[in-house]
């Protein structure tokens, strides 16, 4: 005789462990399996290790979707303000960065032994280094068959995330599993990525690895005020990994260099205030050194003139190049360096208030192996915990 559950839940990550944990509360008995040898890695490595677990801001249009409405009734049931009354609960604290974005004090790790914690007083199980090879219905319920054996259950939780940091255990279990029951998966691509260049651009790039500034960078209409950063293979930082989850291969990626500041303003404003000096040597006071001597060197900033021998148009048009600047990546660093995955399981497939599969009554998808991305900056997290507990509540 295999053993019965109420809910098995599929991924011992953030939304499999939440989901446990808030069933488990109602009084149903749940049992979490995972491949990995450890829970919850992601949420171990994110944010630098002190987790940028949810974000103030929290909305519908911070998340992408072919579907714009599907997180709407999730995200209002369950808010940042929830997680937060968690934590406290917990005697967890925490703070706000920049853009809303709420980093927990005692680092990663804390959250992690608080949803254990949450499973455990539930009196669920959580059985590690045990891979499922088989989800089948099973009569009025359903039939998990692991390498350990068969167990049985009213309700099937996928929680497996997406294809995102292979090296951390992502497989596309979540992707195969809701194909065989009759959903279609929105093509997964790496999102939230550093993008790489080739060739000149490659070179100019690496050559001034390391240095920052901030920029408006535009992508697939989207449009993101933050920083960038020059890698030995391309850009990243936040800025550029915002503007990933919007590029298609193939399409030009534009730059503001003055982040959407008046930047022929900017420039005039160099010549009256420093009419003697070489335009390369004034915009050091608007750009990091080695950015300015990279430009130049590129043919986007006339750098050898005193600018009082620069004329005013002259200066517009440089600062139109650079409000401007089109590039076109060679393509991401791919799932390796993602941080999510964009695209997933058609939401047209599911129930916005329950995450239950329409095509097979008990199944059920939760967190990124959903066609739901967030904006960097803990929103997916919070979606995460949002579908989680549209589905323990269910």
């Amino acid at each position: 005789m295999s053993e019965v559950f109420d809910d098995v839940v599929v991924g011992a990550g953030a939304a499999g462990l939440f989901h446990a944990g808030l069933a488990g509360t109602s009084g149903r008995r749940v049992l979490v399996l995972d491949h990995a040898k450890k829970p919850a890695e992601k949420v171990r490595i994110s944010g630098g290790g002190r987790c940028n677990f949810t974000n103030i801001h929290t909305a519908p249009d911070r998340f992408i979707s072919k579907n714009k409405h599907f997180v709407k009734s999730a995200l209002a049931r369950y808010t940042p303000a929830d997680f937060c009354e968690l934590m406290s609960r917990h005697a967890l604290t925490w703070h706000e960065k920049t853009l809303g974005q709420l980093f927990c004090d005692q680092k990663s790790g804390a959250i992690i032994d608080m949803l254990l914690a949450e499973v455990h007083d539930a009196n669920g199980e959580i059985r590690m280094a045990t891979a499922v090879e088989d989800v089948a219905q099973d009569g009025s319920g359903w039939r998990v068959t692991t390498a350990r054996g068969a167990v049985s259950c009213e309700r099937v939780i996928v929680a497996t995330g997406g294809l995102s940091i292979p090296k951390m255990g992502a497989t596309g279990f979540a992707y195969d599993l809701a194909r065989r029951f009759g959903h279609v998966v929105e093509t997964p691509a790496a999102a939230l990525v550093p993008f790489i260049f080739e060739g000149e651009t490659k070179d100019r790039f690496a050559a001034i690895s390391g240095v920052a500034c901030p920029v408006r960078a535009e992508a697939g209409g989207a449009v993101f005020d933050e920083a960038m950063l020059f890698t030995h293979r391309g850009l990243s930082g936040p800025a550029i990994l915002q503007a990933s989850s919007y590029w298609e291969p193939g399409n030009p990626l534009q730059i503001n260099l003055f982040a959407g500041a008046d930047g022929a303003g900017a420039l005039r404003a160099l010549k009256r205030a420093h009419p003697m000096k070489s335009l390369a040597s004034a915009a050091e006071t608007l750009w990091p050194r080695r950015l300015v001597g990279m430009l130049g060197e590129a043919g986007l900033l006339p750098t050898a003139a005193r600018l009082a021998d620069i004329a005013d148009p002259v200066l517009d048009a440089a600062a139109a190049v650079l409000a401007a600047w089109r590039l076109t990546p060679a393509g991401t660093e791919g799932w390796r360096t993602a941080e999510v995955t964009r695209g997933g399981i058609a939401t047209e497939g599911l129930s916005s208030k329950t995450m239950e599969s329409r095509h097979a009554p008990g199944l059920h998808f939760i967190g990124e192996c959903v066609d739901v991305t967030g904006w960097l900056g803990g929103y997916n997290f919070q979606w995460a915990w949002a579908s989680a507990h549209a589905s323990a509540t269910a």
